[in-house]
Order: structure tokens, then sequence, then C-alpha cells
């Protein structure tokens, strides 16, 4: 009868959900994730250094140095792409601090919904949730940092899942090897 909430960032939605009894009591789903996220890199990229890179090289950008907060050391990383001025192929050098500023609004957006499911959340759950904290899944629970922002936001502990990026597949594996306590 405790409460758990679950947020999964996954590549195309991000879901926020507080679970009691087997059921979902209050949640919400956004269209902004992973994918969102290579997006923002991008249009970053090409704001501020007039280079083109692909989804590919977002991604591993997002990888390698995407930060939700501010890090205690700077990465730096070197991006490869073509300059929108001469046409021609560009390696620029980025750092982590660049993708908290490129990822700030999709992190922002998922930092809101989370405290919106808190908001709805009944009382007695919302206790639970303080004692046990709040659980991260999906690839987007790997970006560096999310934890921490998320927590200091929120003041409720926040860990990410053990295989976070495939803990869902795994759990619906469970569901269904046990569908029999379901009926």
């Amino acid at each position: 009868s405790s409460g758990n909430m679950v947020i999964d960032i996954g590549g195309g939605t991000t879901d926020v959900a507080v679970l009691s009894l087997g059921d979902i009591v209050t949640s919400q789903s956004l269209k902004i994730a992973g994918d969102k996220m290579d997006q923002e890199i991008i249009k970053y990229v090409k704001d501020k250094y007039k280079l083109l890179i692909g989804d590919a090289t977002a991604e591993e950008v997002k990888k390698q140095i995407g930060c939700a907060f501010e890090p205690d050391e700077e990465t730096v990383m070197d991006v490869r792409g073509r300059d929108l001025v001469t046409g021609l192929p560009k390696t620029i050098q980025m750092n982590e601090s660049e993708t908290v500023s490129a990822l700030g609004e999709v992190c922002e957006t998922i930092l809101i919904a989370a405290k919106q499911v808190l908001e709805q959340t009944p009382p007695e759950l919302s206790a639970d949730i303080v004692n046990k904290g709040i659980f991260l899944t999906g690839g987007g629970a790997l970006l560096t940092g999310l934890d921490r922002l998320l927590e200091s936001e929120l003041n409720v502990p926040v860990f990410v899942a053990d295989d976070a990026l495939n803990c869902v597949a795994n759990g619906c594996g469970v569901m269904l090897e046990n569908l029999h306590y379901m009926k």
C-alpha cells in the first residue's frame, strides 16, 4: 500500500507516475525525452558555432558530456560537423557547461512535470515518497546530474535505477511471466 514514484525518460516520451497497490495513483506523460535532448544539442551547436551536426553526433555529445547540473570538473569533447558559413567540415570543442545550457529547457520541463505529479499525490503516499525517494528509469535517466538537479529542486532523494536503459523492458517481462497474479 506504500507509494512509489517513477520517472521514465525514454527516447520519445517521459512518463512521471506515482504507483501504489499495483496501480497508477497519479501520472503525467510528456512528449519530451531523449530525442528532444538531441534536438536541443543540435540547435545549440547550430546557433552558437554555426555548425551543423547530425542526430548521431548529438546523441554522442549527450552520452559523453551531456549534463543537467553544473559539473564539478569540466570535460571537453571534440564535435565534428559542417560549417554553415563555408560549407566545409569543421571541428569545435564543447564542454559540459554548454550542455547544461543546451539541455536546460528539457530538464526544466521534466522537473515541472515531477512537481505537478507530487502536488496531486495524496499526503500519505507523499510521505512514502519522501522516505523511499524517486526512481529514474530509461536512457534519459543516465544524463549526468539529472538526479542531482531533481533532488535539489524537489527536496526528495532521487535514485537512478540499476540497468536504467533496460529496466522497463525487464519489468514488462517479469509481469508477463506472472500474469496469474494480475487476475
